[in-house]
């Protein structure tokens, strides 16, 4: 969306399992969910920005994790499908999303998806990159959720320290993408 701001998916009607539709934008955290919020340090410069904005935008993040990762486009925007896969060897989790919101720019760029349904879980997450006044370039991820299957259910206290883990690791993985 170049320097653009997308235009927020609607929630009620639009396939959505929750009805806050693109709380994550302004770090709103609805009642009655999980949540989690984390943050990285990536590096410094605009170099570092721009690299973390391109492997984000364009789904390199997950791919590095590794994730199976589709996409109905090459780049994060509001309304694009997406489809992410994770798990160990045999044993995968497929979570069905459509990003909400999306924005880039020169010290700002990210995008949240919302789950649909046959996703583990109810609810939205973001990945945002920006650079402060220092140059300094840091990856936060929101989130908030809550159980949408058996096997989110069965996870219990689990499913929270997979996906606090798996923020951390994306930090990680974008840290090692950006660096010049």
């Amino acid at each position: 969306m170049g320097g653009g701001e997308g235009t927020p998916a609607e929630g009620a009607g639009s396939g959505f399992t929750y009805a806050e539709v693109g709380a994550t934008r302004d770090a709103d955290i609805p009642a009655g969910y999980r949540w989690l919020r984390t943050r990285t340090e990536i590096g410094s410069g605009p170099e570092v920005m721009r690299n973390a904005t391109d492997a984000l935008m364009e789904f390199w993040m997950y791919r590095a994790l590794p994730a199976r990762v589709t996409a109905s486009a090459p780049r994060a925007a509001a309304g694009v499908a997406v489809e992410l896969s994770l798990g160990l060897g045999p044993l995968r989790v497929a979570a069905p999303c459509r990003v909400v919101w999306a924005e880039e720019g020169e010290r700002r760029a990210g995008w949240a998806y919302g789950t649909l349904p046959g996703h583990p879980a109810s609810g939205e997450e973001s990945f945002v990159v920006h650079m402060d006044d220092s140059g300094d370039v840091w990856f936060t991820v929101t989130a908030f959720s809550r159980p949408a299957s058996r096997l989110m259910r069965a996870a219990g206290p689990l499913a929270p320290m997979f996906q606090r883990a798996y923020a951390r690791r994306c930090g990680a993985v974008l840290r090692r993408l950006s660096r010049p």
